[in-house]
């Protein structure tokens, strides 16, 4: 007995009658050949990434990845995918780095710390010249109620934590200082409006009195060294850290800065 049907037409026709699975679009094999080279990308960038010794930026990355590469787009599934594992990629300074997630600091601290040899009168400078950043010798001074000795802005410059931000443009033209982008990179900031508390001060006022940023400044000549140094030593000094410091409380200091070790003056 003949059948109607063909063995293959049985088989088209019974594979119809059965229910028809749901498809997902973006499973493994469906435009394969995007998926693989994205992959293919975010394992470079992840690399790249893991054994630089400084942060990277968008840019450095381009530069090291093939040309098509969506930079934005495999940075953000990195970030994503390592949020909540031991290791979080975080920006810093406009740069990427890796860094242990920070809840588990508490396991990796040591008892034995390496010392900045930092001063108090130093740790204090640092702060205010991150909160009012520029901001010249004698505003600093003005701050703080006592001078500063020469030595406390070169070892903070020498840190690479405090740069020459330029001269302003009023009587004596003094020399202006800001934080690095290796402070930021060194405290885990994005940005210095990433600051603590730096909303609640600006809200509050306190940091009103300083001029606004690249207020009346001009570039600082790269050959300009011995007018900086003259225009950082030219104030004279009324007293001493020594007679001020004694009156400080240690709690006053920024909590930012308490992972440094600090010497007594």
């Amino acid at each position: 007995m003949h059948s109607d049907l063909s063995t293959s037409e049985r088989n088209v026709a019974m594979t119809s009658d059965l229910p028809k699975a749901d498809v997902d679009p973006d499973a493994p094999g469906l435009n394969q050949l995007p998926d693989a080279e994205t992959m293919h990308h975010v394992r470079m960038a992840e690399a790249l990434l893991f054994a630089a010794v400084e942060p990277l930026d968008e840019g450095s990355l381009a530069v090291r990845l093939p040309e098509g590469a969506k930079i934005p787009e495999i940075v953000e599934r990195l970030r994503s995918e390592y949020k909540n594992r031991g290791v979080n990629l975080i920006r810093v300074a406009g740069k990427w780095a890796f860094r242990t997630a920070t809840d588990l600091a508490h396991i990796l601290r040591q008892e034995v710390q390496t010392p900045r040899r930092l001063s108090r009168a130093a740790v204090e400078t640092l702060a205010i010249v991150a909160y009012h950043q520029p901001v010249t010798r004698a505003e600093i001074e003005q701050i703080r109620g006592v001078s500063i000795s020469r030595g406390t802005l070169d070892l903070l410059i020498e840190t690479s934590w405090v740069r020459l931000a330029g001269r302003r443009r009023t009587p004596g033209r003094p020399v202006t200082y800001a934080i690095t982008d290796g402070f930021l990179e060194h405290f885990g900031l994005e940005d210095v409006k990433d600051l603590p508390g730096v909303k609640e001060l600006k809200a509050a006022g306190l940091l009103d009195s300083m001029p606004p940023l690249n207020y009346g400044l001009t570039p600082t000549p790269e050959d300009d060294s011995d007018e900086t140094n003259e225009a950082v030593e030219a104030l004279d000094e009324e007293k001493t850290e020594e007679e001020a410091l004694s009156s400080i409380d240690k709690e006053e200091i920024d909590p930012l800065f308490d992972d440094i070790i600090v010497e007594s003056d």
